[in-house]
């Protein structure tokens, strides 16, 4: 199955470094960095992945889950988010592929009441790397929003 390992790269323990826009889609550029934790398992007899993330917010700490799953007949891949801070929602997943070791994923959302893309860019070839990008203009330019860089843990 074309893809289905295509996160295996990031299965155990990792340190994370984050650098997040303090203020989304408002055409700044006012950044703000912190540190967080991240444990990855294979989950469905190796048809998924989740994670358990620490994430150390200046002035506020919190928990996370990413849940990935992948579809062997379109052979991609299905990604949803949840956290402590709203622990009754579950964000709209975002979907999509690995080329060449880069995965793009996408989804329809809304932010502050409007309706935006939101893009996932996952880089695979050297240390991990993700990247959430939104669009209020349909996908014609995108602003990114946050970032993270992942040390794996010994």
């Amino acid at each position: 199955m074309t893809g289905l390992n295509d996160f295996d790269f990031f299965i155990g323990k990792w340190r994370v470094h984050h650098r997040r826009l303090k203020e989304r889609l408002a055409h700044n550029d006012d950044w703000e960095q912190f540190e967080g934790t991240s444990t990855v398992q294979k989950i469905l007899g190796g048809l998924g992945n989740m994670d358990d993330n620490v994430i150390e917010l200046p002035g506020e700490t919190y928990r996370a889950v990413t849940i990935r799953t992948y579809d062997p007949a379109k052979q991609t891949w299905t990604i949803w988010w949840i956290d402590t801070r709203n622990s009754a929602q579950l964000d709209p997943p975002v979907a999509g592929r690995f080329d060449k070791g880069v995965g793009m994923f996408y989804a329809d959302d809304q932010f502050k009441g409007k309706p935006i893309r939101v893009r996932f860019l996952w880089n695979a070839l050297a240390a991990p790397h993700w990247e959430q990008a939104f669009s209020d203009d349909g996908g014609k330019t995108w602003e990114t929003n946050w970032e993270m860089d992942f040390t794996r843990m010994q």
